[in-house]
């Protein structure tokens, strides 16, 4: 997992641990995204895809085993439930309907940590669209590279969302409303800077873009198949 920052979803209507465990997993180089429920949660991993989510299952609102019910199904994201004591048939149910592991509150943040990496080491390989090759250009999400022409060109985690979001959807066209969401930015010329950014790491000719192309007045588009 050298050189690899996985990006967590943290979904838990406690602020205080949820502070706490933001702070104790950026500490330990994991980029981290937080909802305080799971409706929110719902919403953000329609434009995110995470390595995995740590996931409360009692919250108001949807608790977070209708969430694994609703969503588990359209995703491919491991998912650690946090549990209270005493909640050892919510902790089974989760398990049968698709969460990866549990660990009950209180917990040790070290313990966390532990079984993120333990589950991430299983699936890291599993997640093929992390290294996309093609013609000369070879982008690996998991050490922040883009490699063109046997030059390496380092990525940032913006830039790296936004290429995450595109290869997965290769071929859409993403407006600027929808990369400001990803990447919580509202302003135009800001995206068109990044992208601008990318688009000279990515392409051969950047006056003649062949695979991150401006559609006029839709946005811009990834075409690597």
């Amino acid at each position: 997992m050298d050189n690899f920052i996985a990006h967590i979803l943290l979904v838990d209507d406690d602020d205080g641990i949820r502070s706490l465990v933001k702070k104790y997993l950026n500490e330990n180089n994991f980029l981290v995204t937080t909802s305080d429920s799971a409706e929110n949660a719902a919403e953000k991993i329609t434009i995110i895809k995470f390595d995995l989510i740590v996931l409360d299952i009692m919250m108001s609102g949807k608790s977070g085993l209708e969430f694994i019910q609703e969503h588990k199904k359209d995703i491919d994201t491991p998912i650690i439930l946090l549990t209270a004591k005493g909640e050892a048939k919510e902790r089974i149910t989760g398990l049968e309907i698709g969460a990866d592991d549990y660990l009950p509150k209180p917990f040790e943040p070290k313990e966390l940590i532990l079984r993120i990496k333990n589950i991430l080491k299983k699936t890291i390989k599993a997640d093929q669209k992390r290294i996309i090759e093609f013609e000369n250009v070879k982008i690996d999400l998991n050490k922040l590279l883009i490699i063109k022409n046997n030059k390496e060109f380092k990525i940032n985690n913006t830039e790296k969302t936004i290429l995450q979001k595109m290869i997965n959807s290769p071929g859409k066209t993403f407006s600027r409303e929808d990369i400001g969401r990803l990447i919580n930015l509202d302003k135009e010329r800001s995206i068109d800077v990044i992208i601008t950014r990318l688009r000279k790491k990515i392409e051969i000719d950047q006056k003649n873009p062949k695979f991150l192309q401006t559609i006029r007045g839709a946005g811009y588009v990834l075409w690597i198949e």
